[in-house]
């Protein structure tokens, strides 16, 4: 018969200085049920023969069950990948100033529904208002949760009830199975379809209008393109057919570009023919549309928000539908994204807004980091890293098929596959996320931030 006596109580096991440590740490009820598991574990194995050595991996096994418990899902990764806008990796990295806004924000109190000078009640959606005007020259401009509820509360606000004109072209589903005529049906807007998936003329949006017509909408493509026999009319054409017929003219610009085209300043070679070429949103309002929509945290860099611009009376209607209250952002997505819009308002973005930072770095400066963590892998025993051409991707949905010079460093490891090296990098802490091409394990500098290498080296190392 096995001696369970020689199991301590919870009680004098609550006395050890390790599990006094392991309260502080996760609290008292928690750490009791950890030791009561534990200890049921020890009695079962007792019972089953072991020797009395089961009693003293008690407080082991209970540190184990809290730290496996009290283990958050949400964790920092190192994204070397090569995709900028990773939407499974959180989309934008936030500039250094955003970070300190939101800390500064979300310890305390703030004036997020509070009118300091009026010392009344506020509102909330004035909050980052002015600069997002300044930097894209609409009248007015609200922000919701992200692009997709921006879309459907300009439908939901404009055209409820009544037809909306897009054409097939534009009929797109993009990440998590966001599909155009579903968000549309959810608004309770009737979409009225024009041209064909390859071409679509002025004069098709002309010859839909009728007494329904709400809204002419002109959606961004997103992650894909139509090459080849194709014809889409220019916004001007459209925002002119607007006009004739007093429709409003509203556009879907998913990408959220202030910067403008062709960020690279390398040389040719370094960048290739390709650059980030999607419409700018000043250059979308410059073109006349009365609304458009756009993303936070994809171009602009900043944190996941839908931004609705264009004009006061549109706004206005948008901002006073019932569904701002359900789709409407906290403190810390206004702290982040103003700090981030005053980053572009300062002219200092390219180098101080991560995202614009990858996007614009060029390959010369990438080869010079990859050469020096081959290097260090190098000094590893078992281990190989080779120094290869390759390109990076955008992502998120922006400049679909455009791909960015890189230099990828291409790592093995003796006696590992592909598969399994990738495997535990993942497993390290934080977690290295790389890509595997051609059965060969690839790290991106380019989506590596400059103080994760020591990181991304130390996780290599203890492998």
């Amino acid at each position: 018969m096995p001696d369970f006596s020689i199991i301590p109580s919870i009680e004098q096991l609550r006395q050890r200085p390790a599990v006094r440590a392991l309260e502080a740490r996760f609290g008292a009820e928690a750490t009791v049920g950890a030791l009561r598991a534990a200890a049921a574990e020890a009695r079962r194995a007792l019972a089953s023969g072991a020797g009395a050595e089961v009693v003293g991996g008690i407080e082991q096994a209970a540190a184990t069950q809290l730290a496996a418990a009290f283990r958050p899902s949400l964790v920092p990764v190192i994204n070397a990948t090569g995709v900028v806008i990773h939407t499974n990796l959180g989309r934008a990295p936030l500039a250094a100033a955003a970070i300190e806004r939101v800390a500064e924000v979300a310890r305390g109190y703030s004036s997020l529904e509070y009118d300091v000078d009026r010392g009344a009640r506020g509102r909330r959606d004035v909050h980052a208002e002015g600069l997002i005007c300044r930097l894209t020259g609409a009248e007015a401009a609200v922000v919701v949760n992200n692009n997709a509820a921006a879309t459907m509360i300009v439908l939901a606000a404009l055209a409820a009830g009544r037809e909306v004109i897009v054409s097939r072209g534009e009929l797109v589903e993009i990440g998590g199975g966001f599909r155009v005529p579903d968000v549309m049906a959810q608004s309770g807007a009737t979409l009225r379809e024009v041209g064909t998936t390859n071409k679509t003329r002025a004069a098709d949006y002309a010859a839909a209008i009728n007494e329904r017509t709400a809204l002419i909408l002109r959606v961004h493509p997103s992650n894909f393109t139509i090459e080849g026999f194709t014809e889409r009319p220019d916004l001007g054409e459209l925002v002119a057919i607007g006009k004739k017929f007093n429709i409003p003219v509203a556009e879907d610009l998913g990408s959220g570009n202030m910067a403008g085209t062709d960020p690279d300043p390398g040389t040719v070679s370094d960048r290739g023919s390709d650059t980030v070429s999607d419409p700018t949103v000043a250059a979308t309002i410059a073109a006349g549309v009365d609304v458009c929509c756009f993303s936070g945290d994809k171009l602009l860099g900043g944190p996941q928000a839908g931004i609705i611009v264009g004009r006061l009376v549109q706004i206005d209607r948008i901002r006073k539908h019932p569904l701002m209250r359900a789709l409407r952002v906290d403190k810390m997505t206004y702290a982040a994204l103003e700090a981030t819009l005053a980053e572009f308002v300062a002219g200092r973005a390219q180098t101080t807004v991560p995202v614009r930072r990858m996007l614009t770095m060029n390959a010369a400066e990438i080869r010079a980091r990859a050469d020096a963590v081959a290097n260090t892998i190098r000094g590893h025993h078992g281990w190989r890293a080779d120094v290869v051409k390759g390109a990076s991707a955008v992502g998120g949905g922006s400049a679909p098929g455009v791909e960015l010079p890189t230099w990828l460093i291409a790592i093995e490891k003796a006696g590992t596959s592909p598969d399994g090296l990738e495997a535990a990098l993942r497993c390290q802490t934080p977690p290295i996320i790389a890509r595997i091409e051609r059965d060969r394990v690839l790290l991106d500098l380019r989506t590596v931030l400059p103080e994760q290498d020591s990181a991304l080296l130390a996780g290599i190392a203890r492998l």
